[in-house]
């Protein structure tokens, strides 16, 4: 007899206050290696960095003590020391012991913050043996201390004094000065074994900063060595003088040091000081950029939110990124003698070749991945980082002063663009070789004459009939085809050897030579695109749906490659009559009607009934190369794993072995059908 499995409201836990830190310390603090004790460090010095970023903090100073305590000092305004109205407890107390509580919420305290998330604080003061805290404010010097978050006295220095439970702000001087010191002993039991801060990423923290806010000056001390070393940080040039030093050694310059400084507004949603969530909050958001070209190779792109570095960069990076790549093709085109006319433009990895570049940006309540802050997900910052950056660049690249620099930056832009495609070509001519001379490939494939992979694209072509103007539409240099008669099996419901047997199946298995299953491998592949090419009709949409299907199960590097496509050939042809006739393909009914009216509108005679294309090979080859493979006109949909998700789902319903589900989606879906148009 099976014992009866008993789970009632008793077996539930709520942990309260600064337990839920200590208990899972993790998902406070990222981790719970050297990388959580170093973090610990940067909650408490970001603080003081938000004094600085306000305005009311000039000097801010590290000491890390031999006994393994960090203390952080600074002569910003001091934490508030007034009574809390709602918690009765004081300012001080309150943000050292509550999770979500501090002054960067939307308040006046300030404009822009890196300690957003109101736990930083108060999370390394759970997770210490020993916490002191000293604000100077008002004139007056107030002292508190913890242990593992509990304010009470120690009555002597160090962790491992005696320790007496006691609430509340001690008044313990006179000053005429203002700020924080911040003390604090972190309790090994709670980090792995050999876990310790890093004193380099001490100082590098420290020194990015100090480059990023240019108006405090930072010091370390260190006397974890025995003998006290102090270290200064302080750089009036600010993110022009981070770009020097991140440069490589040794490196020439090709362009001098771009700023790029702006601002702009963007909206989200966000809850009000009631947290009530409001649609549209506007933002307004500050830019500022550093970047430079250099001779070598190398590219160090450095982001920041806040003066908080986001290690995986984020919407800014990207904004930053769309923004430089769209201005320098566009400046290339532009220059005459940069590319010649066949010539692809540059793409992002060639841009950023030599590229030496910091990314920093203000806003106020920013959105993070985690709460170690690495990197930024607030969305709208991104459109607001692109518009800056490009039109500067783009006025950079057409001021006469910077013109002549400018197009320096842009040959080296072009020249990295021809070695990185030469290289390719060579890789992907070996490749290509090696895949030919393993096998002889299918009869029916009408193969391309290119020896490289990027530019090359199979063609998966529904039926004899489309493959013959397709043949005579296609470009022989980099277009292949393979027709497919009828539809292929559904891989959904069949076993791995069925679907091996099936002899289309096989034959695109063949074609692409990358294998299948565990051991595809996408470096192998014989092309760079597939597309799916069949009729815009039912047949077709099925016969489209089975490829992605057979593409998702057994090829899904391809898809998540971005590498497969499907054609999207037009439904209408829509004529006009007189001297100057025109052309125009549609490729739906509201669309074809919507174009016959505006034709109309404009005084032209069209051409009726509009002709409809019962299938791809009704076209001849200029329509089919106009409407569905000249790469400069054509429409082609970009197959995501969401769409293959999407075919699964509909080959499961509509052909799997379930009926009952089949039989209630075409109850449900009975009325869609337009009773009119059935040919009975």
């Amino acid at each position: 007899m099976t014992a009866e499995i008993l789970y009632g409201a008793d077996d539930l836990t709520h942990l309260e206050g600064l337990e839920a830190v200590r208990k899972r310390p993790g998902m406070y603090i990222g981790s719970t290696d050297s990388r959580g004790i170093n973090h610990l460090f940067t909650e408490i010095v970001d603080n003081s960095t938000d004094e600085g970023v306000a305005g009311h903090a000039t000097r801010i100073a590290v000491t890390l003590h031999a006994d393994g305590s960090v203390q952080v000092d600074d002569d910003g305004r001091g934490i508030p020391t007034g009574v809390h109205a709602k918690s009765g407890l004081s300012g001080v107390e309150l943000v050292l012991t509550r999770l979500h509580a501090g002054g960067k919420f939307g308040g006046s305290g300030y404009k822009t913050s890196g300690g957003l998330h109101g736990v930083g604080a108060s999370a390394v003061n759970a997770l210490s043996h020993r916490f002191d805290v000293t604000v100077r404010r008002e004139g007056k010097t107030h002292e508190m201390s913890f242990a593992h978050g509990v304010p009470g006295v120690f009555d002597g220095p160090g962790p491992k004094a005696a320790f007496t439970r006691q609430s509340g702000l001690r008044v313990t001087g006179r000053t005429k000065r203002t700020g924080t010191s911040i003390r604090y002993w972190h309790d090994a039991r709670y980090f792995e074994n050999g876990a310790a801060l890093d004193v380099e990423a001490v100082r590098t923290k420290l020194r990015n900063t100090a480059f990023l806010v240019p108006g405090v000056t930072y010091v370390l001390r260190d006397a974890t060595g025995g003998a006290i070393s102090e270290e200064v940080f302080h750089y009036p040039g600010g993110l022009a003088d981070m770009v020097d030093f991140l440069a490589p050694s040794g490196e020439k310059a090709v362009s001098g040091t771009l700023l790029v400084t702006g601002d702009g507004v963007y909206h989200e949603n966000a809850a009000d000081e009631n947290g009530v969530m409001r649609s549209k909050v506007e933002r307004h958001a500050e830019v500022e950029i550093a970047l430079r070209w250099g001779t070598g190779y190398e590219r160090t792109v450095e982001c920041f939110t806040n003066t908080i570095r986001n290690v995986h960069g984020g919407t800014h990076r990207r904004g930053f990124e769309r923004a430089v790549l769209k201005a320098v093709q566009e400046a290339i085109g532009r220059t005459r003698g940069l590319l010649k006319p066949k010539e692809d433009p540059p793409t992002l990895e060639d841009v950023l070749e030599g590229m030496t570049a910091v990314i920093h940006v203000r806003i106020p309540e920013p959105q993070f991945t985690s709460q170690t802050k690495d990197e930024l997900s607030t969305a709208g910052i991104t459109k607001v980082v692109l518009g800056v950056v490009e039109r500067h660049v783009k006025a950079w690249t057409e001021d006469r002063r910077t013109k002549a620099e400018a197009k320096v930056v842009l040959q080296k832009v072009v020249d990295a663009s021809r070695v990185r495609l030469t290289q390719k070509q060579q890789k992907d001519a070996a490749r290509r070789k090696t895949a030919l001379e393993g096998a002889a490939m299918p009869a029916k494939l009408v193969d391309c004459r290119t020896t490289g992979v990027s530019r090359s694209e199979l063609f998966l072509v529904e039926g004899d009939s489309a493959l013959g103007s397709a043949r005579m539409a296609r470009v022989s240099e980099y277009q292949a085809l393979l027709p497919l008669r009828g539809k292929i099996l559904n891989v959904q419901k069949a076993s791995l050897a069925d679907t091996l047997r099936n002899a289309e199946i096989a034959s695109i298995v063949q074609v692409l030579g990358a294998g299948t299953g565990r051991t595809f491998d996408l470096a192998a592949m014989r092309y760079g695109r597939v597309i799916l090419m069949a009729d815009a009709d039912v047949d077709g949409s099925h016969i489209r749906t089975l490829l992605i299907t057979l593409f998702a199960k057994y090829m899904r590097p391809v898809i998540e490659d971005g590498r497969l496509y499907a054609a999207m050939p037009p439904l209408h042809k829509v004529v006009t009559k007189g001297r100057n006739p025109e052309t125009h393909f549609t490729f739906t009914q509201r669309e074809m009607e919507r174009k016959v009216a505006q034709l109309e509108k404009a005084g032209k005679t069209v051409v009726k009934p509009v002709p409809r294309f019962k299938g791809l090979g009704e076209m001849d080859a200029d329509e089919l190369w106009e409407t569905t493979m000249n790469p400069a006109t054509r429409s082609v949909r970009r197959i995501t794993l969401d769409d293959a998700e999407a075919a699964e789902a509909a080959l499961e319903l509509l052909m799997g072995e379930k009926v009952e589900p089949r039989r209630a989606w075409l109850v449900e879906s009975a009325a869609r059908v337009d009773q009119s148009a059935i040919d009975v």
